[in-house]
């Protein structure tokens, strides 16, 4: 009896330090240090309304905008609570055939030359909110059409939303769609 209580006493004092205190500090302390990332990592507009965030991507389709990668979740696009990949592997017919869809409504809406495969491809989460620079390039033209700008004046804006490796030597070079879309806009 004296061991059972014992241990019932480590659990509830372990649940109390594990599952409230130590969540609480931690929360409380990522809020005071870094209040933009604890909060979701959210962009807003100049009057306060939150468009989205930095870290999820945001369907975009009409040709005056960029377009992010395709998504993998399957409800609606760019769902978090259905983030994850499709688990298909590169020799499976239904992502072969899905891949060949994907090139054929980009081919139609007037893209041109070699395709990033990061058009045709959705990411391991499904919800990655970045292009490389080279699949925003390759859009510039649809996008200069569509709104009837220059060319030069896109690679500009694609210029200076790009990001750079982490720590120099990180992943890749990226543009996040949704600020560029933004920008495009004027509305950030």
């Amino acid at each position: 009896m004296r061991e059972m209580k014992s241990a019932l006493l480590l659990f509830i004092a372990f649940t109390v330090i594990c599952g409230g205190i130590y969540p609480l500090a931690v929360t409380g302390l990522a809020a005071l240090l870094f209040p933009g990332q604890a909060s979701g990592s959210l962009i807003a507009d100049r009057q306060g309304r939150v468009l989205g965030s930095r870290l999820i991507g945001q369907p975009f389709s009409e040709s005056r905008y960029f377009w992010p990668r395709p998504s993998a979740t399957t409800d609606f696009p760019y769902n978090p609570l259905g983030s994850g990949g499709s688990n298909l592997g590169p020799t499976n017919p239904d992502y072969l055939k899905t891949v060949a869809q994907r090139v054929a409504e980009l081919r139609g809406s007037g893209l041109t030359g070699t395709l990033p495969a990061d058009l045709v491809q959705a990411s391991a989460s499904g919800l990655d909110p970045h292009i490389s620079p080279q699949a925003a390039r390759v859009q510039a033209p649809r996008v200069a059409r569509a709104r009837g700008l220059n060319q030069a004046e896109l690679d500009r804006l694609i210029a200076r939303h790009t990001e750079a490796r982490q720590l120099g030597f990180l992943g890749e070079p990226r543009v996040n769609v949704l600020e560029l879309n933004l920008a495009l806009d004027g509305a950030h």
